[in-house]
């Protein structure tokens, strides 16, 4: 059946205005035009739509019938086509998004509440999820885009940028790691460490700084949130090493923080997506957005 857009406008016009006259002048075309628009849709639906005559123009029962569905479905297609506009102009869409849940919690809602300011048509769905889960995420399309911390080298995975987590020691207030006047892998390695559990990027950053730097740390208890080591400070089992970005190190009043004066204690973070793939415009426009924010956002640490 070989049914296209301009026969059924062609079809509604006509059937609410009862006269091809009118019909052809409200969507532009010539009767001529407008009259073999018809006939073709009753030759594909082999019915008879309308009934004339010099004087009138009326539906057909069978017309009166397909009426509503039809109007119905060019509503839903004009409804269609002016999001699809929108998306393409980069007033309306959503931004599909997977973070590790330091960033999701930290720097994320900022960032977003100010590109929001800008663009308030355009929507976020974000996903708080460990490394891995970011990139099996982005892999299979379920989001456009990906923050993560870590070192990501695959093939089909694209880095659109990159940035540096600097990495702070979380302590109680007066512990005499404050009184120090540079924080080192040394001075860390005197201290028992709430150490993050060894499937995080921290971990991984934690523990080849401490490699680098020829020493052992000396692990009190792991955790694998966040929010759990700093808990476990408050009860004094340890310090704990946290990514300045975190939302969690200001979350205790009773604990005071200090970037590590070390340049390995350094999380390289990525806004990453699936290679080879046309992200949808919002989404572009928020990379953009988060690639000209990033540097008030993670800053490499210096000794």
């Amino acid at each position: 059946m070989d049914i296209n857009v301009r026969q059924l406008r062609s079809f509604v016009a006509v059937a609410k205005l009862r006269s091809f006259t009118q019909a052809a002048s409200a969507l532009h075309v010539s009767q001529p035009t407008l009259t073999v628009q018809i006939k073709r849709l009753e030759a594909s639906l082999g019915l008879k739509l309308f009934d004339r005559n010099p004087r009138s123009v009326a539906l057909t029962r069978m017309g009166r019938e397909l009426l509503p569905a039809l109007e119905r479905t060019l509503q839903d297609l004009d409804s269609v086509l002016s999001d699809a506009r929108g998306d393409a102009s980069e007033q309306r869409g959503v931004v599909r998004i997977a973070a590790l849940p330091s960033f999701a919690a930290g720097v994320l809602p900022d960032v977003i509440g100010r590109f929001r300011a800008q663009h308030p048509g355009v929507t976020f769905a974000l996903k708080d999820v460990i490394a891995s889960r970011v990139l099996a995420l982005n892999r299979s399309e379920d989001v456009d885009l990906g923050l993560t911390g870590g070192d990501v080298s695959f093939p089909d995975i694209e880095t659109i940028f990159t940035a540096h987590d600097e990495m702070s020691v979380v302590y109680p207030d007066k512990h005499p790691i404050g009184e120090q006047r540079r924080i080192t892998a040394r001075v860390l390695a005197n201290y028992p460490l709430v150490m993050m559990d060894q499937g995080t990027s921290v971990r991984a950053v934690t523990d080849l700084a401490f490699n680098r730097a020829g020493l052992l740390p000396t692990p009190a208890s792991e955790a694998t949130y966040m929010m759990t080591a700093i808990g476990m400070v408050r009860a004094g089992i340890g310090l704990t090493i946290l990514p300045a970005s975190a939302r969690e190190i200001v979350a205790e009043p009773s604990l005071r923080s200090r970037k590590i004066s070390d340049t390995n204690f350094s999380r390289p973070v990525g806004l990453i997506k699936r290679a080879q793939r046309t992200l949808p415009p919002v989404s572009r426009l928020f990379a953009d957005f988060l690639m000209a924010s990033k540097r008030s956002i993670f800053k490499r640490s210096r000794p």
